[in-house]
């Protein structure tokens, strides 16, 4: 069965990764075609092509390889301005001018890509990364407001008969050991606290609060039992305990201790709860692009030395298959796992959103500079009543795309061979 289970997790999250990358394409192919723009092909995936059919003037299809998909539109360049390429490259610049015009060829220059305003160029290469961006948002909507964030509510799950010391491995009281104040009080599981020592108290985390920094002191705690309130007197007494602060770190230091646990449900969260966390999440994964090349330094030399890997570390398309076959796997209900799974597809789709949005090409966010270049090209010359300059060729750029493609070939390769041989596990 669990093996069952992490392929059922892998194929899961695969799919997921399949549906994002047409998502993504389609974020393009809309705004293109809206703006009339000649789209000769739609594929999902890379590698030879598995499937295939043609729509009018487009031939819609789905590659092997699930790492990527693309549209080809036509005159993604200018046309040339008939000067020869020079230079090392001037071979691949010139290859890229042929295919450029081959992709012109029957087609009205108004239905190129590159005789489209600055603007509606920058909305098609935003269309993809930012259905990536509505996605995320969508999956982390659904876990925080639809199913629910665990959390420790005021509702009393269990009480301790004694007080035992922090750390301990004993599970049961012993003859002599104290009496826990809560079970001296008279608290008892299914009660609800409604207040600590005069304060209205809402979940788990208020109550502690209240009840750490009275030790010694006799305080009341007024409960929900059967209906109606009752209230009890407790003595919190000085021990060594372990908690959560307000910052999530755990401490350990002599607080006031009552002797009892609290329920966990899952509460729904407001709307925009979904939407903070992936803007949370999307600033410590720019974080890690902004140190890429040192991460995947740190990734290759904890391969070869065999060191754990960092956890929050970056991790390629095996890596994520994993991860989703191991939460899969896990001893943990369906709705954990199914929400953990959500998550990662989430994650992951917040990962295409600040990857594309490099300022590099082949990446969206180069075409989107190239865009605005012209832009700003064409007011500096309005500025300076200068005639309309020749909108920016980026296909003399072909030499810098080719070490950018081969540095992102060259890192996936590490991450690849990471997440094989010492992959970040649970």
């Amino acid at each position: 069965m669990t093996v069952l289970a992490f392929i059922v997790g892998v194929v899961i999250v695969v799919l997921g990764l399949g549906v994002s990358i047409a998502l993504h394409e389609i974020g393009h192919l809309v705004p293109a075609k809206k703006f009339g723009v000649r789209v000769g092909q739609y594929m999902v995936g890379m590698g030879p092509t598995a499937w295939s059919k043609r729509v009018g003037e487009t031939e819609y299809g789905v590659k092997w390889l699930p790492i990527g998909g693309y549209i080809s539109m036509a005159g993604m360049y200018p046309s040339g301005d008939g000067k020869p390429a020079r230079g090392v490259f001037k071979t691949l610049v010139q290859d890229a001018q042929d295919a450029n015009e081959e992709s012109r060829e029957g087609v009205d220059d108004s239905r190129t890509f590159s005789a489209l305003p600055t603007w509606k160029r920058v909305i098609i290469m935003l269309g993809g990364p930012v259905m990536n961006l509505v996605i995320a948002i969508v999956l982390f909507t659904v876990v925080v407001s639809g199913i629910g964030i665990p959390q420790n509510t005021s509702t009393v799950a269990s009480v301790s008969q004694c007080v035992l010391p922090a750390g301990t491995d004993k599970t049961e009281c012993a003859a002599g050991d104290p009496e826990s104040p809560a079970a001296a009080a008279g608290l008892m599981p299914g009660d609800t606290i409604v207040a600590v020592d005069g304060t209205a108290v809402s979940d788990f985390q208020a109550a502690s609060e209240i009840i750490r920094a009275h030790p010694d002191d006799t305080i009341s705690v007024v409960v929900e039992r059967d209906g109606g309130e009752e209230t009890l007197t407790m003595t919190p007494v000085l021990a060594t305990n372990q908690y959560v602060d307000a910052d999530g770190e755990l401490v350990t230091a002599e607080v006031g201790f009552a002797g009892f646990g609290p329920t966990r449900e899952r509460v729904r969260q407001p709307v925009q709860a979904g939407t903070q966390q992936v803007f949370d999440q999307m600033g410590a994964v720019a974080g890690i692009i902004a140190q890429l090349p040192q991460r995947i330094w740190q990734t290759s030399v904890d391969m070869f030395t065999g060191q754990d890997r960092d956890p929050n570390g970056p991790i390629s398309v095996i890596g994520v298959g994993r991860l989703a076959g191991e939460v899969a796997a896990t001893e943990a209900p369906i709705l954990d796992r199914t929400v953990r799974l959500i998550q990662l597809v989430g994650s992951v789709n917040i990962a295409l959103f600040a990857f594309n949005m490099l300022p590099l090409l082949p990446l969206d966010g180069g075409h989107i500079v190239v865009a605005l270049w012209d832009a700003i090209k064409r007011g500096w010359a309005k500025l300076r009543r200068r005639p309309r300059p020749r909108p920016a060729d980026a296909s003399r750029l072909v030499p810098l795309t080719l070490v950018v493609v081969v540095l992102m070939i060259g890192m996936s390769a590490v991450l690849f061979a990471a997440d094989i041989f010492n992959p970040v596990t649970l």
